[in-house]
């Protein structure tokens, strides 16, 4: 995966994708696999742009995380992800990372003498990791209401 520097947006650039969000978001209702779009050049000529509902719904997730003052980053689903990128996505340091990877926790391969793990792979782990914290939450949430299990 290539690094790619994160810039926050400007106050008035979250304010127009915020605004642009809430716009496009109304087109993503309705029944259609795909809808026109109008975009205008720097000469003022309107072209119509035909574009995937599904692409539309990304475009409209981008805009509402730009309007939440956040930067973003797409990343492809089967993209191979260095060890320190793996980290950072699940927001744990590097060794704690490697170990994971050490344990069998989170498969990987080697490029040359570098591990790779797949993108899809470490969201799994951290898709896990969630459930898990939400079923400890649900027995202790029972146990605060009934006593004892």
């Amino acid at each position: 995966m290539q690094a790619i520097e994160s810039k926050l947006p400007s106050a008035e650039a979250a304010a127009i994708a915020k605004a642009s969000s809430q716009e496009l978001s109304a087109f993503i209702e309705t029944k259609a696999e795909i809808q026109e779009l109008s975009i205008t050049d720097a000469a003022g000529i309107a072209h119509k742009v035909a574009m995937p509902v599904t692409a539309l719904r990304l475009l409209v997730d981008v805009l509402t995380q730009l309007g939440d003052g956040n930067t973003v980053k797409l990343v492809p689903i089967h993209a191979e992800l260095t060890t320190q990128e793996g980290a950072d996505l699940l927001n744990i340091s590097r060794p704690t990372f490697i170990k994971l990877l050490d344990d069998g926790v989170i498969p990987f391969t080697y490029t040359g003498n570098r591990r790779k793990v797949l993108y899809v792979d470490v969201r799994n782990y951290q898709k896990k990791l969630e459930l898990d914290r939400l079923s400890t939450l649900e027995k202790l949430s029972v146990y605060s209401k009934t006593g004892p299990i």
